[in-house]
């Protein structure tokens, strides 16, 4: 399993912890650090749409310029705007041993996903 995201954000932390507490072995793939892979990338666009993937709540969405946020209007300006800023991705994303990918954290699903 690998779980995309940012360190310091709080509902990656708690995945991560929630992870280690069940003993559900995971790698961490920072975005920061290690770029957002594009067929990574075009796995989860495909697996839960732009729109679940974009995060338009967050801090680095709002930051962005007006001119950039009107661009995205489909899959490929979003992609364009993820790739360029990976903090407007919605954390974390997880590539689940089965092939399955999941935007966010909900702890029952991930039970559940895991086998607890």
């Amino acid at each position: 399993m690998v779980v995309y995201g940012i360190p310091n954000c709080d509902t990656v932390k708690k995945a991560r912890a929630w992870l280690s507490e069940q003993g559900v072995e995971h790698r961490f793939h920072d975005f920061k650090k290690g770029g957002v892979p594009e067929a990574g990338l075009s796995a989860w666009l495909a697996a839960a749409g732009w729109e679940r993937l974009l995060n338009r709540k967050g801090t680095a969405w709002r930051q962005l310029d007006a001119a950039v946020r009107a661009g995205v209007a489909d899959a490929a300006g979003a992609r364009r705007v993820m790739l360029a800023q990976p903090s407007v991705i919605k954390r974390p994303v997880a590539e689940w041993p089965d092939g399955s990918v999941t935007v966010g954290f909900d702890p029952q699903d991930w039970a559940r996903r895991a086998g607890r």
